[in-house]
């Protein structure tokens, strides 16, 4: 049974974490005592939607989260600590602190620890995301008790929104470049000038012309994409950003 226990304080445990190879203990009270968290837990690490969408946007938001008021955002899975911070790495996550749950103490004591040997997984925790104020969970949103991994509930925007509803979120950019060509590096410039980051696509062996025309339906670059929306080239990128 899931237990939804907003009032309640975080279990205390320590966990064992690695840190420039060095073994490093943080407790609860480290990441929690004196400060506003958001906690997100998943079944596991390199795993797809834990990879593809439930990590990356707590990332990309964070700066968004701290705006509003929070410390810092830490994910918590049923993972070794070697484990997370390979895929801290992988994932580029440098806005979140990643924690090992790895014997599973604190999903235990959140009453989210699952039973997944089905998939050879063993005890995992539940997918579930909460806001703790000094220890304290003020808010938890937890998955529908039902087959599979739903996602539904637990993810970024969900908890912004719990926290503030009119909260700015950042513009989405990605630009398909090519290397050594000036529009395109005008264009990074234009977007670095105007604080907004970016998703750089260079063509090359595995992004080609070909796919620069299927998805743009142009054959020359700079390509700017903003909040899914195709700007187009630099000058473009030039009437858009002095219109805005």
């Amino acid at each position: 049974m899931l237990t939804n226990i907003e009032g309640q304080r975080v279990p205390t445990v320590t966990f064992r974490t690695r840190k420039d190879n060095q073994w490093m203990d943080l407790t609860t009270d480290d990441l929690f005592a004196g400060k506003t968290v958001v906690v997100f837990s998943l079944p596991g690490a390199f795993t797809p939607t834990c990879s593809s969408t439930h990590l990356p946007v707590y990332n990309e938001l964070a700066p968004v989260f701290k705006k509003n008021g929070v410390d810092s955002i830490v994910c918590i899975s049923v993972n070794d600590t070697f484990v997370m911070n390979e895929w801290m790495k992988d994932q580029q996550a440098n806005n979140l602190t990643v924690i090992p749950d790895g014997n599973g103490d604190f999903t235990e004591g959140m009453g989210m620890l699952v039973d997944k040997t089905d998939l050879g997984f063993g005890k995992r925790s539940w997918r579930y995301s909460m806001l703790v104020k000094d220890g304290l969970i003020e808010k938890m949103f937890i998955e529908p008790n039902v087959p599979g991994d739903p996602f539904e509930v637990s993810d970024a925007d969900t908890m912004l929104s719990y926290i503030n509803a009119e909260a700015v979120k950042p513009k989405v950019v990605s630009l398909f470049t090519k290397v050594g060509c000036p529009f395109c590096a005008s264009a990074k410039k234009m977007l670095t000038e105007h604080g907004l980051e970016y998703e750089e696509i260079v063509l090359g062996k595995e992004i080609t012309n070909r796919s620069l025309r299927a998805v743009t339906g142009a054959i020359t670059v700079p390509q700017v994409f903003i909040n899914s929306k195709l700007i187009g080239d630099s000058e473009a990128l030039a009437s858009y950003l002095q219109a805005s």
